[in-house]
């Protein structure tokens, strides 16, 4: 058998290969690309649970009836039970200090050096902070994302697939009220959620921007969040963050002389 024959039969085979690779039908790049909602919450909720650690300084902006200040700040957290807020001054001169968990709280006084303690009630957070909140919606708030885990068996009411992301819509029929929640499809991060009374009245809304990929985790740099019921809004800018780093002890260091009051 000839080489020019041997060279023939080579080409002919390769031919042959790129044709029957050419016939087998592939699956269209939007139909791949695309996530049922089951899927979607499930991937959502299992970044925002990869978070077991947070440090995060900028800028925290809060404005109420009560309030209108914008500080430099620093937040340590570890889930699921401990935060830690520091507030600073012109200067970096610290100011004040929170521990919330779960159950307690200390907050300690810089400039007056009086430390308050006590039991976290319904009220406490909303006079620490400003914002009626809970506990959990603090740390969702600091971390900028939002908790789906009473949607993971809950198929939505609503399924939009936008060209750039998806809109979950679940209604409530007792509450009469809705929740809806822009995803982002390029990194899965949620980008806006609200909470509408209805038939149109918002409640709460959190937008979130900037988003950075921390430890293969989409974080947002900038969080607003409204809370139009008692006219309550926090803005969080964030100029660094870390997450799931080493973490020790963040209860305040404070000085012996202290003045312990219980709240």
């Amino acid at each position: 058998m000839s080489y020019k024959t041997n060279a023939t039969r080579f080409l002919l085979w390769i031919f042959i290969v790129i044709l029957l690779s050419s016939c087998v039908p592939s699956k269209p790049i939007e139909e791949e690309s695309v996530l049922p909602a089951d899927r979607l919450i499930k991937k959502i909720e299992t970044n925002r649970r990869k978070v077991k650690t947070f440090r995060g300084t900028g800028l925290l902006e809060i404005k109420s009836p009560d309030i209108d200040a914008t500080a430099s700040f620093e937040i340590i957290l570890k889930k699921p039970d401990s935060v830690k807020v520091s507030i600073f001054g012109p200067f970096g001169i610290e100011l004040a200090q929170s521990f919330v968990t779960s159950t307690d709280f200390m907050f300690y006084d810089v400039m007056r050096n009086n430390l308050y303690t006590g039991r976290v009630k319904s009220d406490v957070l909303e006079k620490i902070f400003k914002v009626n909140l809970s506990f959990n919606e603090l740390i969702d708030a600091f971390t900028g994302s939002v908790n789906l885990t009473d949607k993971l068996r809950n198929e939505p009411d609503k399924y939009k697939i936008l060209e750039d992301g998806y809109i979950l819509t679940y209604i409530d029929s007792t509450a009469n009220t809705e929740s809806i929640y822009k995803v982002n499809s390029s990194d899965l991060s949620i980008i806006n959620y609200r909470l509408v009374a209805l038939p149109k009245d918002i409640l709460f809304e959190g937008r979130y921007s900037d988003f950075r990929n921390s430890d293969g985790i989409p974080i947002p740099f900038i969080t607003t969040i409204d809370y139009y019921l008692k006219n309550q809004k926090v803005k969080i800018n964030y100029k660094k963050v870390e997450i799931n780093e080493d973490i020790n002890n963040i209860k305040p260091n404070v000085p012996e002389d202290v003045n312990l009051i219980e709240w």
